[in-house]
Formats: C-alpha cells, structure tokens, sequence
C-alpha cells in the first residue's frame, strides 16, 4: 500500500498564483504612520472560490489581506497567524501569512440559515461569529515559543475587531481598512493598514503628531472599495490619491501567493499518538486518510506501518 499523498478530486484548483506586488509598503514623509496596503487580485478569488462558503467569503478575504499586509512587516523568518473563533454561523476562521507572503484560509461553519445569503451580500462579523475571541500568534520557528494574544470579539466589522485587538493588547495606534466583495462572478480583497510610529528625530511636538496621525487616519477613512479595486489605479497612484497632501513614499512591493504548510511527517506524528484501537477504527480497508482543512490534499498512510509512540 502507497504511503505517498493521494491527488483529491480538486487537487488541479489548488492555487499556483504569486501576486508579485499584492502587499504596497509605504510611510508618509510628513507624518508619523507607515503603512501597507494590500489588493490581492486573482489569489482572492483562487482561494475563497475553492470551497462553498457563500457571503461568508467576505470575511475570508478581509483576513486573507489583514495577515497578508500584517506578515510583510515580520522582521524575522516565521508566520503569523489570525484565529476568529465564536459560537456563531461561522464558529472558526484561521488566516495566515509567512514573512514571505504564502498565505492560506480555513473557515468553519455551521448549520445555520445566516450562511444562505448570497455572495454579493456583505455580513456582519459580529453576526457570523457571535461570541468569541480574536487572537493573533507569532512563530518564529520551532525553536521559539509562540507568541499569541487574545481578546473577546468587540466591534461590528472584522476591520473593527482587528482594531480593538491592537488597542487592547498590543495598545499600538492602528487604522486597519478591510475590503472585499464578488463581481461578475470573482472575489476581491484588500486592506489598507496603517500604524502609527514615534518621531525618533524629535522634531515635532506630540500634539502635532497627534494632528498628523488623526489626520491620517481620516483620509485613510476614505477609501473606497471601488478604488481598491480599480485595476487602472496603481498602487503609487491610489496611496497619492488619499495621502498626497501628507507625502508619500512607497517601498519595494512584496508578493503574496497560496502557500500550505502541511506535511506528511506532521501527520504522522499525530497518529502516532493514538492508540492501537483508535488507528484501526481510522483505517478503511488497511487505509488511514488525513486531509489537509486548509490545502485539502489528502494523505494517505499504511495503518501496518503505524506504530503508537511508547508511553
């Protein structure tokens, strides 16, 4: 019996799209705030299309683009994971992103008739989740310990759930703009995150930091979905368009693609720690087949090749 991966029914829709400029680093000459803004393109739809998810696509993509343009500013090789998890239509959502930018999606939902709306209708975060927590994690790899804080879910939109996040727990200044929508039949998503930095040359007072910043923060509010996702406007040309009184100056772009971390030995070593009874009660004609919740690729394994690790 093979122990190599089987190819799922969908394995040709697994995504192999790399959006070369999808995350737009940027800081503003004239004030206190960098910035990142995120248009995803053709990977939204690649991935948010790949599974029957209706209206709550919508907020797959907004996490998509939030882990996508947060990962970009890592300065360590690791990834960065959101975990939305609530008692609601939607009762998981986990998004992340590696420092270079392969993100990955894994939404659960439930029985629930708020899941029949169509994909052109946006929902409401607070609606599809109910009560829950929000919590970002830090890998730096497997020699660190994770890092990872938590909050209750507080706001209407994810935008405002991801902002209270970070005003609670990391109680940094942020403004976080999240997009998405379907049309003619696609999915888009993007995201315009803004974070407030000190003026390490001491040059202006902190009441006119905190002007620039407001200031910033109500441009920002500008921003239509329908800029973000105008393929006409380059990215240049949009961060002008809503910041150029404030100076603008744009880094080199960052690309996004899909990108899964599963893998065979990680598999294995979680049969490893069942129990003889509960190996055999997997296996289907000497078959034990894991899949992958956010790739789908299964795996198959030999259940006679599998030995329970010694207690």
């Amino acid at each position: 019996m093979s122990d190599m991966p089987a190819s799922p029914p969908h394995a040709a829709a697994i995504p192999d799209i790399v959006i070369n400029d999808a995350i737009q680093p940027f800081h503003l000459t004239n004030s206190p705030v960098r910035g990142r803004l995120v248009r995803l393109g053709g990977l939204a739809d690649a991935i948010l299309s790949r599974k029957a998810l209706g209206a709550a696509a919508h907020l797959g993509g907004q996490a998509l683009s939030l882990v996508a343009g947060m990962s970009a500013g890592l300065k360590f090789e690791g990834a960065l994971s959101l975990q939305v998890k609530g008692d609601g239509p939607v009762s998981l959502l986990v998004a992340d992103s590696t420092h270079d930018g392969a993100v990955r999606l894994y939404v659960r939902l439930t029985e629930d008739d708020r899941l029949r709306d169509p994909p052109e209708t946006t929902p409401r975060a607070d609606m599809m989740f109910g009560k829950g927590y929000f919590a970002f994690t830090i890998d730096q790899g497997p020699e660190t310990d994770r890092q990872q804080g938590i909050v209750t879910l507080e706001g209407e939109s994810l935008s405002e759930m991801a902002a209270h996040y970070f005003a609670t727990s990391e109680q940094l200044p942020t403004s976080i703009r999240l997009f998405s929508r379907f049309q003619d039949g696609k999915w888009e998503a993007g995201a315009l995150l803004l974070e407030r930095i000190a003026d390490e040359g001491g040059r202006e007072s902190h009441d006119a930091e905190e002007d620039h910043w407001e200031t910033a923060k109500t441009l920002a509010a500008t921003l239509t979905a329908e800029e973000v996702f105008n393929p006409h406007l380059t990215h240049s040309a949009l961060l002008y368009r809503v910041f150029g009184t404030l100076g603008v100056a744009v880094a080199a772009p960052r690309p996004a693609r899909f990108g899964c971390r599963c893998a065979r030995e990680k598999l294995l070593s979680v049969l490893r720690n069942f129990g003889d009874d509960d190996l055999d009660e997997m296996a289907e004609n000497g078959v034990i087949t894991m899949s992958c919740e956010f790739c789908g690729v299964d795996y198959r394994f030999d259940r006679n090749n599998i030995a329970p690790d010694p207690v």
